[in-house]
Order: C-alpha cells, then structure tokens, then sequence
C-alpha cells in the first residue's frame, strides 16, 4: 500500500497525509505538534493498523473466508477501522464529503493492500479443512 501511494503521489502531486499521525496523536492524548514532526507517529499508526488487520485478515483466512470475497470483506473493515478511528477522534471528515478524487484513490490503496494481504495470507495460513489454497490458482473449496 505504501508503495502503491508513493507511485500515486508522484503522478497527482498528492502530499503525504498525516491524518494517522493526528488519529494517534489524538487517542494517546499527544500534545499537538506540526506535521513535520509526526513521522514516527503516522508510521507508527499507518503500519501498526495494517499489522494488527492483517492479524484478523489470517484469522479470516484460517476460518474460511479466503480468496477474492475474503479479501472484499477485509477491504471493508479496513476502511471501516479507518473511517471509525478518524471520525471518533474528530480528525477526519465524512467519506461522501471528500471530493470524489480522494474517495477512488483511498478505495484503490485500500484495495490494493487488502487483496495483497489476503492473496498472501490465503496461501500462508491453511483453511479449515487444513489444507492451504493451491498455488496455481486462487480457488475456494478446491482441495491442494
């Protein structure tokens, strides 16, 4: 996702958000500093959140929900999470106010490390009957 952004970034011109720093910030009660000084702290919750979903991304594998539907779902709790942590905390604003630009580009990003994760998670942890999705394709049901 990150990779994916930084691609994005230099063809739209988009800045770096630092509304994962300010969502810290926020729920560990920081005092307020300047962007320039959050770094550590939009890593610290950019990569924290995408480490502590990909853990329910492979509990959702183990259970079942694997492939390109399992990845759609975990999608949906990513944005879920996000949207939930932005607007509690009063940083972020409304999805369907955002203009329409920066809703595609945060649903492609999203996207983008949902699928991934799920493609590689779904091939890493096996499903309920114990056996791992096969590696020539990404079917559900079928048998390794």
């Amino acid at each position: 996702m990150t990779l994916a952004e930084k691609i994005e970034q230099r063809f739209t011109k988009r800045p770096n958000s630092y509304v994962p720093a300010h969502v810290l910030e926020k729920l560990l009660k920081l005092p307020h500093k300047p962007d320039e000084e959050r770094l550590g702290l939009n890593w610290a919750m950019h990569w924290g959140q995408g480490i502590v979903l990909g853990i329910v991304r492979s509990i959702m594998a183990e259970r079942g929900l694997r492939g390109p539907m399992g990845s759609f779902l975990f999608m949906n709790l990513r944005l879920l999470n996000d949207q939930t942590l932005e607007n509690a905390t009063g940083v972020g604003a409304l999805p369907w106010t955002w203009p329409k630009d920066e809703q595609a580009i945060d649903l492609l990003h999203k996207g983008i490390y949902a699928f991934t994760t799920g493609y590689v998670l779904d091939r890493l942890i096996p499903g309920p009957d114990q056996t791992p999705v096969p590696r020539e394709g990404w079917t559900v049901g079928e048998k390794a």
